[in-house]
């Protein structure tokens, strides 16, 4: 599983495409009742993801203007919050011209700051899925 993982994170339409089908049939289409999600620890993160991570936790500057900007949560993906509870910031894709797909959601937490709430998701796939990234 560990493997299937780390392809997938790694990028690849092909992967991306697989693997959100895989995890897609595991989640309840309301997330906000279930307990158990994808876990990625932040040393498998591909680089990008390290450095937008980092950013996050250094309070910027960040590259991309978007970045810092509330994220919904429209999919229920992830835990129902509050508006304006979860943040969203672009992982730099190489090769690619636009934002990608690639971002970390940050939730404020205990402490109501993304920089030190310690709760992070990183998505490949642009919100079609999401793993829980562990320090």
């Amino acid at each position: 599983m560990k493997d299937i993982l780390r392809k997938w994170l790694a990028g690849g339409a092909a992967a991306l495409t697989l693997m959100a089908g895989f995890f897609g049939a595991w989640l309840p289409q309301d997330c906000a009742a279930a307990q158990d999600y994808a876990v990625v620890a932040a040393a498998d993160l591909p680089r990008e993801a390290r450095e937008t991570l980092s950013l996050i936790k250094a309070g910027g500057p960040f590259p991309y203007a978007k970045d810092g900007v509330v994220f919904g949560n429209y999919e229920r993906i992830l835990p129902r919050q509050k508006r304006g509870y979860y943040t969203e910031y672009t992982v730099s894709t190489p090769g690619v011209k636009s934002r990608g797909a690639r971002r970390i959601v940050a939730g404020k937490g205990r402490t109501g700051d993304p920089a030190t709430s310690g709760e992070y998701w990183y998505t490949a796939d642009h919100y079609r899925s999401f793993a829980r990234i562990a320090e």
